[in-house]
């Protein structure tokens, strides 16, 4: 799929009509070398999950404590991803891209050197930060360099990476936890930041114009990053706190008035952090709906069927993370698959034969027991679930993003992302409190509650499907935009 980016001549040379040297090169290598930069962003939100009980032990955590190992990096990364994205439109998308990956990877070297749990929790927020950072400025950075059938193709590559990064990540921190040390999963971030350092300074043009700081909204900045943490940290912590304390309800509710004042401030900036009147689009508010939907079931299928296997079936780290392999894979073929559906008959039938595999794979897994084994019982579910949020999401990146004006490709990338992680707090949240609601001591209790939430999972995704057609934009008038764009521009 890489060999077909940056054969349209370049943007910047308008006269000339002939195809420069090495353009699908350099197009395939800067997709590839952005692509590698998000895995790591992906993989170290799931890798942590295998690696937890290793970590509890060298770190001296306790229970309560076990959850911030995850939530001080999603927490940090979820709730500055929208300033993320719009300091890449008006800072510049390389110098974002550059400094984010500069903090995520000394953030890496402190989490791999953390001797106690606060030092350790810190680091995680600071590779949170890098992560929002870097993320939004990558994904700009591939909306505005490659359009058209070449945007949707890349896009493809974006969604793979979304969908079977996590996998992956199941897959590397098992091996490295089971075959090293847990500290490998962060060390391992050192090389291959060094080499995505030193590739990018040429693959990616600098900035043309100068940073326009007084352009950013520092006001709206704080308000939302303020509002986005306090949704997030409510959502993460209401398994421990419940869902009707005081605590939850607060820290809910003020975020979602504080997202609301929000919307109200930006219609009267001049320079908004997000153009709020971008969301009555069907493409970006309808897609914006569909990721936090479609993100849930992700987060939450991934952790549940992690929980299953080893909590209940008693598998180590390194057979857990092999185990994931089929769905890292049926994922990506899903991301393949969906980037052409949707690129042929639109947003709309993609989205719903998205939603339909992923309530068919989750509602297979509802039916795991204390009895169960992997491939009759986990597989075909996963198999399945896994094809379905693959073309999930691919199509959100699509609608959201086809149509883009470049100076708004890190604000709408930055949303995008957005609904990525607190769609996964809510599905983590909703579907982990459903599985341990009843207070499940042992395997066979536990096994019962998981399947509950798988049920609940497939619900959710039913739902998604039926609403999906309803929101997001007709073929008729998407397909006009994702054609009409114009040329590649390959640095």
């Amino acid at each position: 799929m890489l060999s077909d980016f940056g054969s349209e001549p370049p943007m910047h040379t308008p006269r000339s009509h002939s195809r420069p040297p090495g353009s699908r090169r350099a197009g395939a290598a800067l997709l590839a070398l952005l692509s590698l930069a998000q895995l790591m962003v992906i993989l170290d939100v799931s890798a942590v999950n295998v690696a937890l009980p290793d970590m509890a032990k060298d770190l001296n955590l306790s229970g309560g404590q076990l959850g911030w190992t995850i939530t001080s990096y999603s927490l940090v990364f979820g709730s500055l991803l929208l300033l993320g994205g719009r300091a890449a439109d008006l800072l510049g998308r390389r110098r974002m891209f550059l400094a984010g990956l500069g903090v995520f990877t000394a953030s890496s070297l402190a989490s791999a050197l953390s001797a106690g749990a606060g030092a350790f929790f810190a680091a995680r927020a600071g590779q949170g930060l890098g992560a929002a950072m870097l993320s939004p400025a990558a994904l700009s950075i591939i909306t505005t360099t490659f359009q058209g059938p070449q945007r949707t193709k890349a896009l493809g590559v974006w969604g793979a990476v979304g969908g079977a990064g996590a996998a992956i990540g199941v897959l590397l921190g098992g091996m490295l936890t089971e075959l090293i040390d847990w500290r490998a999963i962060f060390f391992i971030n050192l090389p291959v930041s060094a080499g995505v350092l030193i590739a990018a300074r040429r693959a990616i043009a600098p900035d043309r114009e100068p940073p326009r700081w007084s352009g950013l909204d520092l006001r709206g900045a704080l308000l939302a990053t303020a509002s986005l943490a306090a949704v997030v940290y409510a959502l993460s912590q209401s398994g421990d706190a419940g869902w009707t304390s005081a605590q939850t309800l607060v820290l809910g509710l003020g975020g979602l008035t504080g997202l609301a004042l929000f919307g109200a401030l930006e219609t009267r900036t001049r320079t908004p952090l997000l153009n709020v009147s971008r969301l009555r689009e069907r493409g970006v508010g309808g897609g914006f709906l569909m990721m936090l939907t479609a993100s849930s079931v992700l987060f939450g299928t991934f952790l549940l069927t992690s929980m299953y296997l080893q909590q209940v079936l008693g598998t180590g780290p390194l057979e857990t993370g092999l185990a994931f392999l089929p769905i890292a894979i049926s994922a990506g073929l899903g991301a393949h698959v969906g980037s052409h559906l949707i690129g042929h008959a639109g947003p709309r039938r993609g989205m719903a034969v998205a939603f339909i595999l992923m309530s068919i794979g989750t509602m297979l897994l509802s039916r795991l027991g204390v009895d169960g084994s992997y491939v009759p019982d986990v597989l075909p579910g996963m198999v399945i679930a896994g094809l379905g949020l693959g073309i999930a999401l691919v199509g959100v990146a699509l609608s959201v993003l086809t149509g883009a004006p470049a100076e708004e490709a890190g604000m709408l990338s930055g949303l995008n992302t957005t609904g990525h992680e607190v769609g996964g707090s809510i599905g983590i949240a909703v579907l982990v409190s459903v599985a341990t609601g009843s207070a499940a001591a042992s395997p066979t209790a536990l096994a019962g509650g998981i399947g509950d939430a798988f049920l609940v999972a497939s619900i959710i995704a039913t739902v998604g499907g039926i609403v999906g057609p309803l929101l997001l934009p007709t073929t008729r008038t998407f397909l006009p935009k994702l054609k009409a764009a114009p040329p590649v521009s390959v640095h």
